[in-house]
C-alpha cells in the first residue's frame, strides 16, 4: 500500500454533464476539480466504511438505543421545507414527503 505523504494519479471516465456539475459545486467553494472529487470520494468512503463498522452494547444500552431508533424526533418546519426544495440538478429531494411523522 502507498504510503500517506507519496502522491498517486486516480483517473476516471465522466460524462459531460457530470463534470460540469463537479465543476459548477467545485467552484462555488473556490476549490479544484481534483480537491473537490477527491474530499467528496474520501467522505463517501469513510461513510461507507463507518457504516458497516461493528459495535457492540450490553443490554441496557441495547434497549435504550432501540428506543430512540423507534422513536425518532417528530420533524420540524425546516425539515419538510428542505425535503420539499428543489435539487441543483431538478428534483424534489424526497418528494416532499417526510418520513416518520408520529400521529397524522
Amino acid at each position: 500500500m502507498a504510503q500517506a505523504q507519496e502522491p498517486v494519479t486516480i483517473s476516471i471516465r465522466a460524462k459531460a454533464g457530470q463534470r460540469d456539475l463537479i465543476d459548477q459545486a467545485a467552484d462555488r467553494l473556490g476549490r479544484s476539480r481534483s480537491d473537490f472529487m477527491l474530499e467528496a470520494a474520501c467522505r463517501r468512503a469513510e461513510d461507507v466504511l463507518l457504516d458497516q463498522t461493528y459495535f457492540a452494547l450490553d443490554a441496557k444500552s441495547t434497549a435504550a438505543f432501540q428506543a430512540m431508533l423507534d422513536q425518532p424526533p417528530l420533524p420540524t418546519d425546516r425539515l419538510r421545507r428542505t425535503l420539499k426544495a428543489r435539487t441543483p440538478w431538478g428534483t424534489v429531494a424526497a418528494a416532499g414527503k417526510v418520513v416518520g411523522q408520529r400521529g397524522k
